[in-house]
């Protein structure tokens, strides 16, 4: 044998299922189902660079039964047949795994794991340690001191000292154990009534079934429960123990016809290995079999020479066995250690045209996070990996980070070297906590996914799999050990280079992938190019920004809400009549459904009163229990969230918070943000209010917020073309007073506060595909109120019924709706058989179009403001946040009365409507006061 890795015995037959379950339903260009084949293959590949092994061998069960249906004809019967898209993958599994050249064994008569118990013998008395893969628990009989089990899937390991923790016996017992507790999944019948459990507590006092029968009479003196009746029904069931410890057992005495010796690898056929690759759409495994990474062993690479040039690939194909090869392949990531090495390798980088770039870090918080490594990758498949901030025990030496920096600032500061990267953003902040500003910020791989479709996920591990058929090294494979995460600046180089130079590699290649789709898609293509990447440093330098916080301001709002907390608990002991927990809803329905009788307006999927804000909303119409409820709660929301956490978060760097803006966080296109959330601090009540005072301008600067004027209902007036709409727009009417006098047929100066707050909800709630019954109950008039007041609004409104019933019937025929700018926006409900579903999907239909809009306007403003204040002198005006429909500014004082209007105007003019956008700008020494 050619090196001291374990032999390792596959369980193939196990890995079928597995990776059936496991794998998405993939299918290639034919149609065919391939997901069971990449999850197969996967697995051993992972198994085969981890472990690089000289012997091998993957085992199925072969056609037709086994001396155990012979023994009982009931084995294995209540198994379900093997799903037909499973079936169909069985061939084509074992064609790749023979041009891999994997010897691999199919022995009639016998199951897989009685080949494997075999050979694992045969191993052991050779003086061999073996490694066998499966997923199934009897293997775990075969286990002592030189063979282990792996579970490819969860990479658990089991040596002699983890089976008596998993099953409590050892490996020995593991045959009686099976014999008592029986095997659902194999139909072996056991003894009925003995679980896990008392299976293992009945062996800790016997040596196995054998000595538990000669010592029946000492059963009923056990500490076990029951222990009285087990006895008899050991008994009863004497000979189904005896069947199921012969069913259960494991033959490792098989005539094979075949020595371990002659289960080496040997050179694969990768002619062949490309063609199938290639037939089942496998990318990724495609542009590795070109670059000689598809698999790395370290075996004797003389010894495969001579092989390949003589083309002795050994093929037995009896009915007995089949035994295939395996070549030696190079990998295409390299560390870099030496000043020497990154010279070389900056100077390949430096000749390309586009590049991709990845960093690794101490932490997800950008303004904070320090380098612990960064990798390139300018061609697929090759990429390396510069480490700079590992500090394991043993660790090898790694260049100076100053040096690694002011190597590669010139290259990411190249303005003719375009840049790619996954949440770019990141990066590209990181790299500013070290001086570099990246140029040439061109692709961000994310954001091709997201505007090409907005649904679902967009991280690297999700897109990999889709897009390129590849399953990804993840964060938690590198840094799980066993319940702890570790750092990866502990993670050892050589496997962290697997998996930062696959990160960069990985970006790249999917962007050669999501281009192209965009490309042929040229308004997707404009707002990728001109609304969501110039978005990116404009995003980072915001976040870079950050805003000043009054942290005493914040205490002592937070000591206030809970003196309010207090008091309201105590109001709400008092009606309820006992104390009770307001965020358990266990006690809720008890309080309000049992004690005080209120109504039940709605059931949970288990059948208990719902005790959702939507219940608790419409009961505090009647009840004052429910909205004492509803108060307590948002203060403690605003307590938890704001006041307690906000000074926490800042940063003591420059005494600011920063928070983190996603652009691929709503389906809409909006922003949203993080650490802390900005977008949820109320507006409309003083609480909220509260919170916005802590939010300062420093010392010789004012807070100017510009927010747009009902920016939904002017775009839903420029699609729906309603000229109703579009002449109060365009003569610059309060709208809502318009709305009021319009269906109520008064004059606009005779309609009161109260008719004007009642046009307004039906102008915002339309929009959000509120009904008559959602009208009612917001405004307290009765149902058939609110359908007349609605049907009254289309009346003098027909363009908006109208668009509202086209935008329906093309998001049903086509499954998307668009913005102004042609972002589609997928709807993957609007043809639901379930009603519920359908009609959630078709407000969104309305309302999407409205919102994606309304994004693309701001961030356009956006991105026109940048070039603005890049024309004023530094530190003038600083743009520190984004906040739904508005835009916070830090200006220096004596230039707010000149920036003011300045800002207004590019907000107004930045996008073309058929009716004029308005922008309201405040100025004050505070968010709640600017606004």
């Amino acid at each position: 044998m050619t090196n001291n890795s374990p032999i390792i015995l596959v369980d193939g037959s196990s890995y079928l299922y597995r990776a059936f379950f496991a794998c998405p339903p993939l299918t290639n260009a034919n149609g065919e189902p391939t997901g069971a084949t990449y999850g197969v293959i996967n697995m051993l590949k992972s198994l085969l660079n981890k472990y690089k092994p000289s012997h091998i061998a993957v085992v199925f069960d072969a056609k037709g039964g086994s001396f155990r249906h012979q023994l009982y004809s009931e084995y294995k019967a209540t198994r379900e047949a093997m799903p037909t898209d499973l079936v169909k993958q069985i061939d084509p599994i074992h064609t790749i795994i023979k041009a891999m050249g994997l010897p691999l064994l199919c022995v009639e008569g016998v199951e897989a794991d009685d080949v494997i118990g075999t050979l694992a013998m045969q191993a052991v008395k050779a003086g061999k340690d073996v490694l066998i893969s499966t997923g199934d628990k009897d293997m775990a009989q075969l286990v002592n001191q030189h063979v282990t089990l792996i579970n490819t899937m969860n990479n658990v390991i089991l040596k002699p000292e983890n089976v008596i923790e998993k099953f409590g016996v050892p490996p020995a017992l593991i045959i009686d154990y099976l014999a008592l507790m029986g095997d659902k999944s194999d139909n072996i019948p056991g003894v009925p009534g003995i679980g896990e459990k008392t299976a293992a507590a009945i062996l800790s006092h016997f040596s196995g079934i054998k000595d538990l029968y000669a010592r029946i009479d000492e059963v009923s003196q056990l500490p076990i429960r029951g222990a009285k009746s087990l006895k008899e029904k050991l008994l009863t069931h004497h000979a189904d123990a005896e069947l199921s410890y012969q069913l259960a057992t494991i033959k490792t005495d098989l005539d094979l016809h075949l020595s371990i010796d002659e289960i080496n690898i040997q050179p694969a056929d990768n002619a062949m290995l490309n063609t199938l690759f290639e037939y089942n759409g496998f990318k990724r495994w495609l542009i590795e079999l070109a670059h000689d990474k598809f698999i790395h062993l370290t075996t004797n690479e003389s010894t495969l020479k001579a092989e390949r040039s003589e083309n002795n690939v050994s093929n037995h194909n009896d009915t007995t066995h089949c035994l295939l090869s395996l070549t030696r392949i190079e990998n295409g990531y390299q560390t870099i250690l030496t000043e020497s090495e990154l010279d070389r390798w900056l100077a390949q980088l430096s000749s390309a045209d586009i590049l991709a770039f990845d960093t690794e870090t101490t932490s997800l918080d950008h303004y904070s996070a320090q380098l612990v490594g960064i990798s390139f990758c300018a061609e697929p498949g090759k990429a390396a990996y510069i480490p700079v901030g590992h500090d394991y025990i043993d660790a090898p030496d790694q260049l100076a980070i100053d040096l690694v920096i002011s190597k590669i600032k010139p290259l990411l500061e190249n303005e003719k070297i375009l840049k790619i990267g996954q949440n770019l953003k990141y990066d590209c902040s990181v790299m500013a906590n070290y001086g570099i500003d990246v140029k040439a910020i061109a692709f961000d791989t994310m954001l091709e996914s997201y505007v090409i479709d907005s649904n679902g996920r967009h991280d690297m591990d999700t897109m990999a799999m889709k897009y390129l058929n590849h399953k990804t090294i993840t964060y938690n494979d590198l840094t799980k050990s066993g319940k702890k995460q570790l750092p990866i600046s502990q993670i050892d180089i050589e496997t962290t280079t697997q998996y930062a130079a696959e990160d960069a590699d990985v970006t790249l290649q999917l962007h050669q992938t999501l281009w192209p789709k965009l490309k042929h898609q040229p308004q997707l293509a404009e707002i990728f190019t001109a609304i969501e990447m110039p978005l990116v440093p404009i995003l980072a330098k915001m976040e870079r920004n950050g805003v000043l916080i009054d942290s005493n301001l914040l205490k002592s709002y937070s000591n206030e809400l809970a003196l309010k907390l207090t008091q309201l608990e105590q109001d709400m002991f008092v009606l309820a009549g006992e104390e009770f927990n307001p965020n358990s809803p266990k006690q809720l329905q008890k309080i309000l459904f049992e004690n005080l009788k209120l109504p039940i307006l709605k059931k949970t999927p288990k059948g208990d009163p719902s005790t959702s804000e939507e219940v608790l909303t419409e009961l505090a119409l009647d009840f004052a229990l429910p909205q004492l409820i509803l108060t307590y709660r948002g203060l403690a929301k605003l307590k938890n969230t704001y006041t307690d956490k906000l000074p926490l978060m800042v940063s003591e760097k420059d005494h600011r918070i920063h928070t983190n803006y996603n652009q691929t966080g709503t389906v809409t296109g909006r922003l949203s943000s993080t650490d802390p959330n900005l977008q949820n601090i109320p507006v409309r009540n003083e609480e909220g209010r509260r919170i916005r005072q802590a939010f300062i301008a420093p010392k010789g600067y004012k807070i100017v917020s510009a927010d747009y004027s009902q920016i939904e209902l002017r775009i839903m007036a420029h699609l729906s073309k309603d000229q109703g709409l579009l002449d109060a727009f365009n003569k610059n009417k309060d709208i809502h007073r318009v709305t009021a006098a319009e269906t109520l047929g008064i004059a606009e100066d005779q309609v009161t506060t109260e008719q004007r707050r009642s046009a307004k909800a039906v102008n915002f709630g339309l929009i959000y595909g509120m009904s008559a019954f959602g009208l009612a109950k917001q405004l307290g008039i009765p149902r058939q109120e609110a359908q007349s007041y609605i049907d009254r609004y289309f009346k003098r409104y027909p363009g908006i019924a109208i668009y509202m019933e086209e935008t329906r019937q093309q998001a049903t025929e086509e499954g998307y709706v668009k913005t102004v700018s042609g972002r589609r926006l997928y709807l993957p409900s609007i043809k639901s058989s379930r009603a519920m579903e359908r009609k959630a999907a078709e407000r969104a239909a309305i309302n999407a179009p409205m919102q994606g809009t309304a994004a693309d306007i701001i961030k356009t403003a956006m991105i026109n403001i940048a070039e603005f204040i890049k024309q004023q002198a530094k530190d003038d005006i600083r743009l520190l946040m984004q906040v739904h429909d508005e835009l916070i500014f830090e200006v220096k004082e004596e230039k707010v009365a000149q920036l003011k209007p300045q800002i207004q105007h590019i907000m107004e003019n930045c996008y073309p409507l058929s009716i004029p956008l308005h922008v309201d700008i405040g100025v004050g020494d505070n968010w709640d006061q600017a606004h």
